[in-house]
């Protein structure tokens, strides 16, 4: 008796599973395929003004070190980073995250030495600002 309700509950299953797979799958690739373009963008105004940091060097530096499958260099087209004025602009059709960015940000103001004078500050949602530290005394403002 036992053996029989199985039998009988498999055989239920197998008929109703075909039908919504069969519908479903498509869709869930379809929803995969659409490529999603994240732009970011470096604001590097305050420090480039002042004519601490270029820019142009800055954008040579993420090209060689953003790495894309684990590998520096292999930037292909799914990352184009250009210079904009004082702004580094950064768009990507595969997934790359903000914090990445600020992290390699960090890493550059380190080799430079401008990381005790600059801070990384996201501001917007897709966008990462080089600002200066505020100093208590009036003189180092201005």
């Amino acid at each position: 008796g036992e053996f029989q309700t199985f039998q009988h509950y498999f055989k239920r299953i197998n008929l109703r599973s075909p039908s919504p797979t069969c519908e479903m799958a498509p869709v869930a690739r379809g929803k995969k395929a659409k490529k999603t373009v994240t732009k970011y963008t470096l604001d590097c105004t305050h420090p480039a003004e002042d004519s601490i940091l270029d820019p142009a060097d800055f954008v040579t530096y993420l090209n060689s070190r953003v790495k894309v499958a684990g590998k520096t260099n292999n930037l292909g087209g799914n990352i184009m980073i250009t210079k904009e004025k004082h702004c580094v602009n950064l768009s990507a059709d595969i997934p790359l995250s903000k914090r990445y960015l600020k992290y390699l940000t960090k890493k550059y103001l380190k080799k430079q030495n401008l990381r005790d004078w600059l801070r990384v500050v996201a501001h917007t949602k897709n966008g990462i600002e080089l600002r200066y530290f505020q100093v208590d005394n009036e003189e180092a403002e201005e």
